[in-house]
């Protein structure tokens, strides 16, 4: 997402380069292809002038430091800008009742019922929670078994009324159950509808006030762009939403929904989906998606990635292996299947500043370390703890097993030497930088 746009921001802000001020003529040049760039990325037309103002104002109001260039300073501002623009702080769940109560509403194909499953594995396994998903879509013929297959996928119970076609009774009775046996938050998934359907808004509206719910979120198709944005403010006219879900980030979308939504129906972005995996859900960071579409990657959401597989133990257990020479295949695998657990690939190189630019048109398929498991895979467990019996013979056999060749197993193994020597010496010079702080007796 936003790739083009992040490319037209930045020849934008090459015509202040050279510059050695701020002046009314050349931020009007920089601000014209700005609001060019933000209307090429399907951005409401009153949002990208009033931002573009705003920037103009700002810009011809500072005084350029002698240590900061104009091209710099208008970085500077137009981050800050956009930050704001998409609703400045992130806006967190407000989970007051007991249980809480999460109402999700949407269209069509709009990754509803999907993003309910999405959120309810992040409230159990990131939050503590103890959610209950209630299937309340009586007019999609395989909506409750959709949403009974995630529930069983991400161990989540999944409330059904078989033969009930009125969904306010479907959620009221779920919200009982959710009291009889200690659920703390109730997800309702209700069916999809076009905002021309009175009598389908009607019917999500009764639903809102007989279960009177804590958070009421509006879930939207990022790729349908404009269109989006209109149907947001449709849905909040009649729901009065608390907040707006953005589904498909991770498509051909140009983003211009995220940029404009705030601004159109002042209700805050509360969460993204960015890919097909039931993990792939984050919180929406106005900045950090600032920093994103000007170049400057994301690294706190990267470590925040991280540190979600990270384990202490087994990192102190790994870290003795290494300082003894013993990481081995084994090791080496366990750590392939926690990089897989933080997400797609390329998104997440695109989190390193200055690596997403360079990844543009290189595919990275999510199957990239499918060749790498088959070879390791292929190795018996001695060969996996010992990687230095492996000789010719046993190499052939390995590719051969692995559906690989000789040179892929080889290649392999290399990078695993390489690898082993760069961890240990990255070991070797924090264990010396440790004792050299240490106190002199």
């Amino acid at each position: 997402m936003f790739e083009n746009l992040s490319e037209r921001l930045e020849r934008s802000f090459k015509i202040l380069k050279g510059e050695g001020k701020i002046t009314e003529i050349n931020v009007a040049e920089t601000l014209k292809d700005v609001r060019r760039a933000l209307l090429d990325a399907d951005v409401n037309y009153k949002v990208a002038k009033q931002f573009t103002d705003t920037v103009k104002q700002k810009a011809l109001g500072q005084n350029v430091l002698t240590a900061v260039k104009p091209s710099q300073l208008m970085v500077k501002i137009v981050h800050d800008e956009l930050a704001l623009l998409m609703g400045g702080e992130t806006a967190e769940l407000q989970l007051k009742s007991h249980p809480s109560v999460i109402l999700m509403a949407g269209l069509n194909g709009a990754g509803k019922t999907t993003f309910s499953g999405k959120l309810a594995l992040m409230l159990k396994n990131k939050r503590k929670h103890k959610p209950l998903l209630a299937a309340c879509d009586v007019y999609r013929p395989a909506a409750v078994e959709q949403l009974r297959v995630l529930g069983e996928q991400i161990d989540v119970p999944v409330f059904t009324m078989p033969g009930e076609s009125d969904p306010v009774k479907i959620a009221l009775a779920a919200i009982q159950e959710a009291k009889a046996y200690s659920y703390d938050i109730v997800i309702v998934d209700t069916a999809g509808r076009l905002a021309i359907d009175e009598k389908l808004m009607q019917e999500i509206a009764a639903i809102k006030e007989a279960i009177n719910p804590d958070e009421t979120l509006f879930v939207v198709d990022a790729m349908t762009g404009q269109d989006a944005v209109n149907t947001a403010k449709e849905f909040n006219d009649r729901l009065d939403y608390t907040g707006v879900v953005l589904t498909k980030l991770d498509g051909d979308t140009r983003g211009g929904a995220a940029l404009s939504i705030r601004t159109v129906v002042d209700k805050p972005i509360k969460f993204v989906g960015t890919g097909e995996k039931m993990e792939a859900i984050d919180a929406f960071h106005p900045a950090r998606m600032a920093d994103r579409i000007l170049g400057m990657g994301d690294i706190v959401s990267l470590v925040e990635r991280a540190q979600e597989q990270y384990d202490e133990a087994e990192a102190r257990r790994l870290q003795q292996r290494i300082q003894k020479n013993k990481f081995d295949f084994n090791d080496f695998y366990k750590q392939i299947q926690q990089i897989k657990k933080m997400g797609n690939i390329k998104d997440l190189a695109s989190m390193i500043p200055g690596v997403g630019k360079a990844l543009k048109d290189i595919d990275i398929d999510d199957n990239a370390f499918k060749g790498i498991e088959a070879i390791i895979l292929s190795m018996t467990p001695k060969e996996r703890s010992n990687p230095e019996i492996l000789n010719t013979s046993r190499r052939q056999r390995i590719a051969r097993g692995s559906g690989t060749d000789i040179q892929q197993v080889n290649r392999l193994l290399k990078q695993f030497d390489q690898t082993r020597k760069m961890m240990k010496m990255v070991t070797s010079n924090k264990m010396a930088q440790m004792m050299a702080r240490m106190p002199k007796r």
